[in-house]
Parts: structure tokens; C-alpha cells; sequence
């Protein structure tokens, strides 16, 4: 049995340097698939708009960024996120990754823009312990001045191009980690059963998807949740009860991601010209980590969950299914963005992946 995961293991990670490998040969650019790319999400997608804020949920610093080309950019992992993936030129024919909001200036802004904010969720109030972030709602109203600004540049052919872009969200991770299952801060687990605690959600996420289509969003992807019961910080601090992740966790999980695939048939349905999809990421974790829970361990040296400052991370980085004690590794990125892009299986996405929601 050992010899059979440590097999399977290598099978996964030769797979993972092979796409790897492909990327860094893709080097030219290609037509852009969409205009513009634009981002929603918390630390999974964040690449440096906590940077300056007042808050705990900040990864600016050595040894994050290791393996990314600018080095350290605020990015919550050793290099690219899963969101970085689709971006590049062999797949949706960016030559740049998407800039941050806090920084984008000028023409930048008509490739798209990265709202994403370590530590947020569907509540506004979600990882408030953490210190200053930008929620999703205020992330959709910085989202406006973008508009404003693509309207001062393109005049009355901005609503059609914001039309054609690719939007990408990802929430709900922190509205149980840094919400729900904090319940010596939060009161949620005392309000709601968690059935009925992912229906609060998926209600109010429903109305910002809403406003992000008001907005004029048609190709939106939604990112389910992953096995986040599985991150070592969770385990560390509820214990598995001889499991391997924390089952208590990824049920929760399971509950709202069951709904989204309903929501996602519900927009397209009831709004003019709507595709939004959604990309399984938990069936997806399933698929792909198992084989590597012999390195489920953080790669970097922890305090507070997070990489402590300066100090030298794993050397085989592409062992270890999560650097820190809640953010998955490069190539576990790797691995969601590629099959969030292009399914492997017909279960990764519905009703589409990104490479066809492109071509729509």
C-alpha cells in the first residue's frame, strides 16, 4: 500500500511538471480568448492587495513569492495562484498576470483587474479578527471605479467590451474558517445549523452575483470550495478523530458547494446573455491530493498558521500539497488552474470550463 501512494504520488507530480514544464515553453503570445480578466476572491487569488493594509492576513514577505518570477508580491504561496493559470498566454493569451487593484494604473486596467483580499467572505463581517479587508461587497465597488475609468477610455464602447471579459470569484472558505467554526468570536454556529448556514450564504451570494452581472459581467466562473478540513491548521486545531482531514469541515463544505451548480443554472436562466459556470475544486482536490498525503505537512516553518519571516522553506516544494498552515502549494495551483481552464474530467465544471466559456 505505501509503495502504491508513493507511486501514485510521483505519477501526479510528473503530471504537474510536465504542465509546468509546458507553460514555461509557451512563452508566445498568442490572440487573447477575452479582452480582459477580471478577479474576485479572498487569499486563495489575493496577489497583493493586503499589502498595505492594517491586518494579520498579509504574506508580503520571504518566503512567500519563492518560486514566483517578481519574487515576493503578496501572493499567499510559494508562486503562482490557481487564478495566475488561465492567464497566461498558452491558455487565455495574457503575456502579463492580472495587477492588483491597489496598484493598476493607466491602460492596465483594460486587462483586467484583481480584486482579491486575504481573509474575506460573502459576510462583511468574515475574518474581522484578522484586521483590515476588503470585503466581496467592497470589492465589487471598487470593481465601479474600474468601470469609470474603462468608460473614460473606451467612451460608449465600455459596456460592450466589460461584456466579452472573463470574471473569475472565488468565496466562501473564510465564511467558515474565519466565521462559522470560530465560534468564540462569531455567533453564526449558534444562529444557524449548517444546512441552513449555506443557505444564508448561497441567498446572499446569489445578490452579488447579481450585482456583478448588473455590472455588466456575462462570463463569470465560480470557484467551489476546496477540502479546506484537509489544510494543516485546520487539522491542528480540531483534530481528525482518525480520519485524514477534519469530516465535520468538508461536510459544511459540501453543503454549499451543492448549491452552487442550482444557483449557476438559476442565473443563466433568469438573466439576458448570463454564463456563469462552475469549476468543482473540492472533487477536484479529492481526485489529485489524496496521493500526496504523505506531504500534507506546510512546506515553510509556521507561527499564527502563516510563514514566519526569512525562514527557509522545504526544499522539494513539489512534495508538499500546502505551504502554509491553510494555502495550498504552486503546484497544487498548478493543478486547479489547468483543470479549472480545461477539464480533465466532466466533472470539473458545469455546464462548461473556462477554454469554452472563452469561446462563447
Amino acid at each position: 500500500m505505501a509503495a502504491f501512494r508513493y507511486n501514485t504520488a510521483w505519477r501526479v507530480i510528473l503530471s504537474v511538471l510536465f504542465l509546468i514544464s509546458s507553460d514555461l515553453r509557451s512563452g508566445v503570445l498568442g490572440a487573447r480568448q477575452v479582452p480582459c480578466y477580471f478577479i474576485f476572491g479572498d487569499s486563495l487569488s489575493d496577489n497583493g492587495n493586503n499589502n498595505d493594509l492594517k491586518t494579520q492576513a498579509k504574506a508580503n514577505y520571504p518566503p512567500y513569492g519563492i518560486d514566483f518570477p517578481e519574487g515576493v508580491t503578496g501572493r499567499f504561496t510559494n508562486g503562482r495562484t490557481t487564478v495566475d493559470i488561465p492567464s497566461v498566454p498558452k491558455h487565455l493569451g495574457f503575456d502579463k498576470y492580472i495587477q492588483p487593484f491597489a496598484t493598476a494604473k493607466g491602460c492596465e486596467i483594460l486587462v483586467g483587474v484583481n480584486y482579491a483580499s486575504g481573509g474575506v467572505g460573502i459576510r462583511d463581517e468574515t475574518g474581522q479578527q484578522l484586521g483590515d479587508r476588503i470585503s466581496f461587497n467592497h470589492q465589487l465597488q471598487n470593481h465601479l471605479v474600474t468601470i469609470s475609468r474603462v468608460g473614460e477610455m473606451l467612451g460608449s464602447n465600455a459596456s460592450a467590451y466589460l461584456n466579452k471579459c472573463m470574471y473569475t470569484v472565488g468565496m466562501g472558505s473564510n465564511d467558515y474558517i474565519n466565521n462559522y467554526f470560530m465560534p468564540n468570536i462569531y455567533t453564526t454556529s449558534e444562529l444557524y445549523m449548517p444546512e441552513q448556514y449555506a443557505d444564508v450564504l448561497i441567498e446572499q451570494y446569489r445578490q452579488q452575483l447579481k450585482t456583478l452581472y448588473s455590472h455588466g459581467a456575462r462570463k463569470v466562473v465560480i470557484f467551489g470550495l476546496s477540502v479546506i478540513g484537509c489544510a494543516p491548521a485546520i487539522i491542528s486545531t480540531f483534530g481528525t478523530n482518525g480520519s485524514l482531514c477534519v469530516d465535520k469541515i468538508n461536510s459544511a463544505v459540501l453543503l454549499f458547494n451543492n448549491r452552487l451548480k442550482p444557483l449557476v443554472d438559476e442565473l443563466n436562466c433568469n438573466l439576458a446573455d448570463a454564463k456563469f459556470t462552475y469549476i468543482d475544486f473540492f472533487g477536484i482536490s479529492m481526485a489529485g491530493l489524496p496521493a500526496l498525503r504523505l506531504v500534507s505537512s506546510a512546506c515553510c516553518k509556521v507561527r499564527d498558521d502563516m510563514c514566519i519571516p526569512f525562514e527557509t522553506p522545504c526544499r522539494i516544494r513539489l512534495l508538499h500539497a500546502f505551504y502554509d498552515g491553510f494555502h495550498p502549494t504552486e503546484m497544487v495551483n498548478l493543478m486547479f488552474g489547468a483543470r479549472a481552464y480545461k477539464a480533465l474530467l466532466q466533472s470539473d465544471s458545469y455546464p462548461f470550463d473556462i477554454h469554452h466559456l472563452a469561446m462563447l
